[in-house]
Order: C-alpha cells, then sequence, then structure tokens
C-alpha cells in the first residue's frame, strides 16, 4: 500500500471517530469527570499536597488561584491557566462547603476538567486507529489509574493541562485541523512553559516525516511555524505582564540551567522509583501493540520523549520530574496500546 493511501486511510480513521455523538462523548466526559473526582477526593480533606514535600509545587498554584504571594520557585508564577480555571470554583467553595479546601476544591475541579477530557480523546482517538470504541474506553481507564493521575495530576498540579494539549496537537495533526495549532499553542504555553519545546519538537517531526503525504505541505509549515512564534511570544508576554520586565526565551531557559553532572542525572532519574511507579506496568503492556499506531504518532512522540530526558538534565528536576513529563507525553499511546493488548486477550 503507498504511502498516500496511507496517510488518507488515518485522516479518514480520526474522522470516523470524531463520528462519535455528541450526547455519548458528553457522557463520557461527565462520567470521566466524576471518576477523576473521587480519585482525588482525598486532597480535600484528608491530605494537603501543599505539606507534601514531592507536590511543594502545589504551594505556588495554590497562590495564583487565591492571589497570594508565591511561595515557590518563580518561574511557576506563569503557568496561569489551570489556576485561572480553578479560581471561579474556589470562589463558590469559600465558606460554603464545610471541612473540605475551598483552595484544593477549585484545583481538582480545574485537574479534573482536564483529565476527563483527556481520557474523552482517547476513546476518540483509540476508536479512529484501533477500529474498537470497547478497547479504546478501555484505555481511557487505563489512562485514569494510572499512578500519574491521582498521585499527581489530580493533586494541584498544572500536568493535566500539559498532557491534555500535547494530545490535542496529536489529534489536530491526524485531523489535518492546522488552523487549530496556533490556539493550542497560546493555551498550552500558559499551562506550562515546557509546553513549548515539546510541541515545537512534536510537530516539526511530525511534518518532516508526512510532508509529502499533505495536499498543501507549505500551507501547513505555515500554520504550525506560526504555532511556535505564538507559544513563544505568549511566554514572553506572560514575564511582561506577571514581572514586570521582558525575558527572551534564551534568557529564561538559562536561568533554568542548575544542573552540571547530566549523565548521573540521567540513570538517577531513570532509575528513580518514582518513574517506575508510572511506567512499571505501562511499558511492557504498551511496547508490545505499538506497531498497530502509525508512525506519524510514534516518531514524534518519541522524539519529545527524547527531548524531556534533556530538559531535565538541563533543569536538573527533583526525583519524578521526568516520569510526570514522559507520561503527559506517551502515556494517551501507550495506555491505547495496553488496551489493544489486553483487548486481544
Amino acid at each position: 500500500m503507498c504511502p498516500e493511501t496511507k496517510i488518507g486511510e488515518l485522516h479518514n480513521s480520526v474522522r470516523e471517530g470524531r463520528k462519535i455523538s455528541v450526547l455519548r462523548l458528553t457522557g463520557l466526559f461527565c462520567l470521566f469527570f466524576l471518576i477523576a473526582w473521587g480519585l482525588g477526593y482525598p486532597t480535600l480533606n484528608r491530605y494537603d499536597p501543599r505539606q507534601i514535600p514531592g507536590l511543594t509545587d502545589v504551594r505556588s498554584y495554590a497562590a495564583l488561584v487565591t492571589g497570594g504571594t508565591n511561595p515557590g520557585p518563580q518561574h511557576l508564577r506563569f503557568r496561569i491557566l489551570v489556576p485561572w480555571i480553578a479560581r471561579p470554583f474556589y470562589r463558590l467553595a469559600s465558606g460554603r462547603l464545610g471541612s473540605w479546601d475551598p483552595v484544593m476544591f477549585g484545583l481538582l475541579a480545574a485537574d479534573s476538567i482536564f483529565v476527563a477530557a483527556t481520557a474523552v480523546l482517547i476513546v476518540v482517538l483509540g476508536t479512529s486507529v484501533l477500529g474498537s470504541y470497547s478497547v479504546s474506553l478501555l484505555g481511557s481507564l487505563l489512562y485514569l489509574v494510572n499512578f500519574s493521575v491521582p498521585n499527581l495530576r489530580l493533586a494541584g498540579l498544572v500536568d493535566a493541562g500539559e498532557g491534555f494539549f500535547l494530545l490535542v496537537i496529536l489529534w489536530t495533526l491526524s485531523d489535518s485541523g492546522f488552523w487549530r495549532i496556533p490556539l493550542i499553542a497560546v493555551l498550552g504555553s500558559s499551562t506550562k512553559e515546557s509546553f513549548i519545546p515539546f510541541s515545537i519538537v512534536f510537530t516539526a517531526a511530525w511534518w518532516i516525516l508526512e510532508r509529502k503525504k499533505l495536499d498543501s505541505p507549505a500551507t501547513s509549515a505555515i500554520w504550525i511555524i506560526s504555532s511556535w512564534f505564538l507559544s513563544l511570544a505568549t511566554m514572553m508576554g506572560l514575564h511582561w505582564w506577571i514581572a514586570g520586565h521582558l525575558d527572551s526565551p534564551i534568557e529564561f531557559a538559562a536561568s533554568l540551567h542548575r544542573n552540571h553532572d547530566y549523565m548521573s542525572h540521567f540513570a538517577s532519574s531513570l532509575w528513580d522509583r518514582n518513574f517506575w511507579y508510572v511506567f512499571l506496568w505501562l511499558l511492557p503492556t504498551g511496547i508490545p501493540n505499538l506497531r498497530r499506531f502509525p508512525k506519524a504518532w510514534l516518531i514524534p512522540t518519541g522524539a519529545a520523549s527524547v527531548l524531556a530526558f534533556v530538559l531535565d538534565g538541563y533543569y536538573g528536576g527533583a526525583p519524578g520530574t521526568v516520569g510526570r513529563a514522559l507520561f503527559s507525553i506517551v502515556g494517551p499511546v501507550l495506555a491505547m496500546s495496553s488496551a489493544s493488548l489486553l483487548g486481544s486477550w
């Protein structure tokens, strides 16, 4: 089968996945939201993530919700989207929900929205590629019960937003909806700054791989490159608006550099238990059936995953940092592949 036929079938299959009725997708979103809420419920009155050593970033996001002073690293104050979505829920809950912490209520609501939306998109993408709604539904549930979701994404961090927008880029490229990429770039960049290099590498790898199969390679390249500039402009605009000065992307990246022993950090990240909590069962069940997915998904995902290790080594992230980033990049695809393997059994 010629490559043009394959890419045509991929686009058609994605459109088939979109034919799942709006009513069903809405019902799935509500179901997944309630599941996510249940998984994250302990943060409301059973423990405070802001007091847990491995979750100290939550303090900064909580300050963004309430409008208080950021107590953590200064670059966290530019990750505004999730705390902003959480703010109206926080105001709604203040003084009205008994023992529930209103700040964590807001963050849990915002994170649950992104987690549920990611799970719905897994159903859409999985149905289009695997040709099975039930297997795709299993993939979304495997995603929800992964260690990273209840323990990290629903604990007041912003990774749920970054992971969602990265998956939206995959869906958009598969559907040839290139005009949507600039908007995704703006939203993703305001969620977490690491979205910018991940999305640039992902879209560049995808275009290089697929350019000869596109009806208009130049037009798609214009949309993709414009998204790169918009994401960088969004980051610089946030710096000017929040910090009062304009930092170039190079200056900002240099300010984050604090590790010089790259190999030892790479080894410690790879063998960190927080990494294996996420991938201990996801890798062995997900890798065998990756051949069922198009190279247009796998190669860009692999390139972004390599970049996650590079950035972690440059930044010198705390234990678990690289596992969180990798789950944002490869978690949905591995969940779909794991479901495919289990479905074949």
